[in-house]
């Protein structure tokens, strides 16, 4: 069925990032230049408390179905079930693939008339050897492809992390493709392109249409054109401590977060900025960081543009976060990642040098880095731990949502939500039913309007034993395989002065809610004790030698 754009039946762009942290776009604090992102801030809605749940599958899988990643089968990664843990391999809360017969937000919209299109990364099908694609086993049961789950059109990578240059897994439609040939080739821009390309011809239909675009931007490997790169070198001279404090500041002064937060202490397994050993080359991977975020602002002020060119952009809900925080992972040397993954030499012959090695300069494509846990620590200002954790540092993103027939620009709202909120949200902007459809979550689309209620129920997260609950002003968290921990989000954001043992009665009552949300969508509550060393090996935070070898 064909129905015509209307003030009820808007156009719904989702963007998603990819391991961007709290503090790195200008309208959340950061120095990074973000004009786009901004602008549609300025003329949208910005929440300072929407969380996700942790790493990228889960947030991807929890996102497209508005449900827990668990109820949607990637409770964990996508690599699917381990004979080790004993737990069922179809069905599973961990089979690492999308349900079948949960439906994603656009098999909803699709049936109710819309043009749906996706541009980016999937990343919620089981992982598979991608080095020849005459092998894939796309469209199987554990191989769902978004053509199979709502999608009228896809363009992009199947799987988590690929050379911003030459990516192993892209397919349109249905079929494995290789990379253009141009010379300027880069995955950012192409995951744009193919965006608009899209957007134009539902517009060309008459269609509304919803257009899911899902950068890898700002995930390691650090890739980026050198004209980016160059745009930043020098900027991050003073360090991670000072780029850290400045965003804080920032972020006080733009009304983001109440001047009382202390920001949190520097993680643990950092180091302060005067010890570093390799401060040039430190600052240049910062720089390649700050360049992959700046070509994403770039793309999605070329959508922007085209939804004004179109006439669309008024009547167009646009909505962007990030699937998690900051990344601390330490890309070791001999990482864990396959050929399918990392490509052992460019396209014109030279060799990858892979993991961070100081002296090797990323940005181009015979590199393989990631910018580290210091780095990570700033991104995620002011707030603890990063990606896979749950506390704030791993779950905390900046959320811009804009639509102009709606909405007035610049307010700034601090009430609890979750990305499961997001497809609830959509379908009551689109005038959809959502009945029987289980939604855990809640439509924002009076609190994007301006209403301040409270949230009706709490939000639960679980993944890799990271266990919290947030009900109001109240935060219950534990980092595997510690003890529980309780923070008052209102005055402590930051987690800094854990309550616990002064509110013993709280946690207890709170613990046996975490328990029961657990149990009803099937935590396994063992699993990651049964996973233990797979777990310490892919962290890649404390790889030997590491601190020995950068700080001095």
């Amino acid at each position: 069925m064909n129905a015509t754009p209307t003030p009820d039946r808007p156009n719904v762009v989702l963007i998603l990032a990819d391991d961007l942290g709290f503090s790195d776009l200008g309208s959340f604090g950061g120095e990074i230049r973000t004009p786009h992102l901004d602008r549609l801030a300025a003329g949208g809605v910005r929440l300072t408390q929407m969380y996700n749940s942790a790493r990228c599958c889960p947030s991807r899988a929890a996102l497209l179905t508005g449900l827990h990643p668990h109820q949607a089968g990637v409770g964990y990664m996508t690599a699917g079930p381990d004979p080790r843990t004993n737990l069922n391999t179809e069905d599973s809360a961990y089979q690492g693939y999308l349900r079948d017969g949960v439906p994603t937000i656009a098999d909803v919209l699709s049936a109710a008339g819309y043009q749906t299109s996706m541009s980016g990364k999937w990343h919620v099908a089981r992982q598979f050897d991608r080095s020849d694609p005459s092998t894939w086993p796309n469209g199987q049961l554990h191989y769902p492809l978004p053509r199979q789950r709502g999608f009228d059109e896809f363009w992009g990578m199947l799987g988590g992390a690929a050379s911003y240059f030459d990516p192993q897994d892209l397919m349109e439609g249905d079929t494995p493709i290789g990379r253009g040939s141009e010379d300027d080739w880069y995955l950012t821009d192409e995951v744009t392109a193919n965006a608009i390309r899209m957007i134009d011809a539902a517009v060309d239909r008459s269609q509304p249409f919803f257009a899911y675009v899902a950068y890898t931007a700002p995930h390691w490997p650090l890739h980026a054109p050198p004209e980016d790169i160059a745009a930043y070198e020098g900027a991050y001279a003073e360090g991670w401590d000072v780029t850290r404090a400045r965003r804080h500041e920032m972020q006080r002064d733009l009304g983001l977060v109440p001047s009382s937060w202390s920001i949190s202490k520097r993680d643990p397994t950092a180091w302060p900025w005067e010890e570093t050993r390799y401060p040039d080359w430190e600052a240049h991977r910062m720089a390649v960081y700050a360049a992959q975020v700046s070509r994403m602002d770039a793309g999605i002020g070329e959508i922007v543009a085209k939804l004004e060119e179109r006439g669309e952009l008024e009547n167009t809900l646009i909505m962007f976060l990030s699937d998690n925080g900051g990344c601390a992972e330490f890309l070791k040397e001999d990482v864990f990642y396959d050929p399918s993954y990392v490509p052992s030499h460019t396209l014109d012959g030279r060799r990858v040098t892979l993991g961070n090695r100081p002296g090797v300069w990323a940005g181009p494509d015979d590199t393989y880095q990631s910018y580290d846990v210091c780095w990570a620590n700033a991104s995620n200002s002011p707030f603890r731990l990063f990606k896979r954790w749950v506390h704030e540092g791993g779950i905390s993103t900046p959320f811009i949502a804009h639509w102009p027939d709606r909405w007035d620009g610049g307010a700034i709202m601090h009430t609890e939500s979750h990305l499961i909120d997001i497809v609830p949200t959509i379908l009551e902007a689109a005038g959809v039913e959502r009945r029987d459809l289980g939604l855990e979550g809640h439509s924002m689309v009076g609190l994007l309007s301006g209403h301040t209620e409270a949230r009706p129920t709490p939000i639960f997260f679980e993944h890799e034993g990271n266990r919290a609950m947030r009900e109001g002003e109240w935060k219950l968290v534990s980092a595997f395989p510690g003890r529980w921990e309780l923070y008052n989000i209102a005055e402590d954001r930051s987690e800094q002065f854990d309550l616990a043992d002064r509110e013993a009665a709280r946690v207890r009552q709170m613990a046996r809610q975490w328990t029961a949300w657990a149990r009803r969508i099937g935590v396994d509550e063992d699993f990651r004790h049964r996973y233990r060393d797979d777990f310490a090996d892919y962290t890649m935070l404390h790889a030997p030698g590491r601190m020995e070898l950068l700080r001095s």
